[in-house]
């Protein structure tokens, strides 16, 4: 039984100094690899990815933000949202279920998914939150994103000071126009949003656009937001506790839409788009930014995974046997094998061109997540994709969710015994494996990184730096010049695998290890130049957000105003 048993371990997570103990590090690897999670104290809902956000942080050059010379420093912290100063001071009107933690103040925002850099700015995310900016040095809350009365808030129960937003956890921003790029969904209409750092944020719903499920990830080109319907079900009996039915859908919308189009139209105006489906079920996909020859994306497909099920005490695994409640809530893993395509749309012609696909029942089982160079030239001509698996897991398939796909479940693919994770690198052109390695059977690799070999310096002033390059950038862009950093939870303890980009295959260069340390399940991972500390600028104050705190009983409205206060006043949670 391979997986960690300390993945959903509900301690208290501690900073830690990481220590060299196999190879060199690099000449040149530095910045700071940045992680999202949900706190592990709420690893025992229906669902323990929903969980309060907090963040960790791997300073990739040995002796800052407080190590000793010779060590890195692993820092961490639970961010402050208004959502999680609330419940901590009233955790008795708070109530998990399988659509997020609910409550009369309204619903958690988890900002618990991904990190999102832009240029020396920090936010995190979430797919049913607005994104959260938190100073890139302490983890502390700075604001939310636009003004809860600019989003379409999806208000079931009263919701007076905590709305849910149907949003992303991977919107993108324009490295040509220097904005963010989001969605909105409500009761299934597509709405795009766009906000540029400051103000507030302005949204045009989409002409014919609906989201069967949700939207976990949008993508972008120069031209074009691309926007697709992902494999996250929750059936209308669920929200009250009641069981799926259905499996995740197998197909879904994906719909362009043009960025000038939208600049062109007043707010609040529909805006028209381009029509196409995917097949099979999507939660991440990557566009390629230069759209000169065509909107060409790569897709990773999930398919026959259930995120939104998650494991029971009492559930059978896939052979058959009682499930470990050590994992109870972790989601469902895949029961087919990774697939990966390079499709190509022409949005004038409706043509649609499959460029490439990579399925191997031999080898890939259970994609984690990914690494790529996210600098302007990388994503403009991407040359390499890094992904790591998790591999074959049949105690991570339970016979529940088994019931809900048995018709699209080939069982003949599965392999005979548990197959052992791996990091892997493909061309992005055409997907042909370049490297693989394998860890151990016990590891739990999470989501890398990609760091570029020889970036520019982020200190100096300009928007190119002086030398052409954009901000992420290195000297040869594309993700094949720099290194790929692995995090692998294991109950014998956390280490960091640092491998280079252009040769995963010749094993890691170098290896940090955290003492025996352990450290839970973590979400999605980016890499930034530096953290400095966030600067003074205008931001939303939760203060301006309590219109509606009269709805409130006397004690819980005086919660909402204390808690406002002490964000104003700089309080610790």
């Amino acid at each position: 039984m391979p997986i960690p048993r300390t993945l959903l371990s509900r301690d208290e997570p501690n900073d830690l100094d990481l220590r060299l103990v196999a190879g060199a590090w690099p000449d040149g690897l530095g910045g700071e690899m940045v992680l999202s999670a949900p706190h592990p104290d709420t690893f025992d809902g229906p669902h323990p990815f929903f969980g309060e956000g907090m963040l960790y942080r791997l300073s990739l050059t040995p002796g800052t933000h407080g190590a000793p010379a010779d060590r890195f420093a692993w820092r961490q912290g639970r961010i402050d949202t208004p959502s999680a100063r609330l419940r901590a001071k009233r955790p008795d009107v708070f109530t998990p279920t399988m659509i997020g933690v609910q409550s009369p103040f309204g619903t958690v925002n988890a900002a618990n998914t991904a990190p999102l850099p832009w240029g020396d700015r920090l936010f995190t995310t979430w797919d049913v939150g607005r994104p959260v900016e938190v100073d890139p040095v302490t983890f502390s809350f700075l604001g939310e994103v636009g003004h809860r009365d600019q989003w379409q808030a999806f208000e079931l129960a009263p919701q007076p000071v905590l709305p849910m937003v149907m949003t992303t956890a991977h919107p993108v921003v324009d490295p040509d126009r220097d904005v963010l790029w989001s969605v909105n969904t409500f009761f299934g209409q597509l709405h795009v949003v766009c906000w540029d750092g400051d103000g507030p944020v302005t949204t045009w719903p989409i002409e014919g656009a609906v989201i069967p499920q949700s939207v976990h990830t949008i993508t972008q080109t120069r031209d074009w937001l691309v926007v697709g319907d992902c494999a996250f079900k929750v059936e209308p009996q669920v929200l009250t506790g009641g069981e799926r039915t259905q499996p995740a859908n197998h197909d879904g919308p994906l719909y362009l839409i043009r960025k000038d189009e939208l600049e062109a139209t007043p707010a609040g105006r529909p805006v028209g788009c381009s029509v196409f489906r995917v097949a099979p079920e999507i939660n991440h996909y990557y566009a390629v930014y230069d759209d000169a020859d065509g909107v060409r994306v790569l897709f990773e497909h999930t398919e026959n995974a259930d995120i939104a099920m998650t494991q029971r005490p009492d559930d059978l695994d896939a052979l058959g046997r009682p499930c470990d409640p050590a994992l109870a809530g972790l989601y469902g893993f895949p029961m087919s094998p990774d697939r990966n395509t390079v499709v190509q749309f022409d949005p004038a012609t409706g043509e649609v061109t499959h460029r490439a696909e990579l399925r191997d029942p031999s080898m890939l089982w259970t994609r984690q997540l990914n690494a790529m160079d996210w600098s302007a030239e990388g994503m403009a001509a991407p040359t390499s994709h890094h992904m790591v698996n998790q591999g074959w897991r049949p105690e991570a398939v339970f016979q529940r969710m088994l019931a809900l796909y048995e018709d699209r479940v080939d069982r003949t693919e599965w392999p005979t015994e548990e197959t052992a994770p791996l990091v892997m690198s493909c061309t992005r052109d055409d997907l042909a494996v370049t490297a693989v390695h394998e860890f151990g059977l016990d590891d739990f690799p999470t989501s890398p990184i990609f760091v570029p070999r020889d970036p520019r310096d982020p200190g100096v002033d300009g928007a190119d730096g002086g030398d052409g390059r954009s901000r992420y950038a290195g000297r040869d862009p594309g993700g094949h010049d720099g290194w790929v950093v692995v995090p692998l939870l294991n109950d014998s303890g956390f280490r960091v695998e640092v491998f280079d980009a252009a040769d995963v295959g010749r094993g890691p260069v170098a290896v940090l290890d955290a003492a025996g340390a352990t450290v839970p399940f973590v979400l999605h991972s980016a890499w930034m130049p530096r953290a400095v500390p966030a600067q003074e600028r205008p931001r939303l104050r939760f203060a301006d957000e309590l219109d509606r705190v009269g709805e409130l009983d006397d004690d819980l409205a005086a919660c909402v105003l204390e808690v406002a206060a002490e964000i104003d006043d700089g309080v610790p949670i």
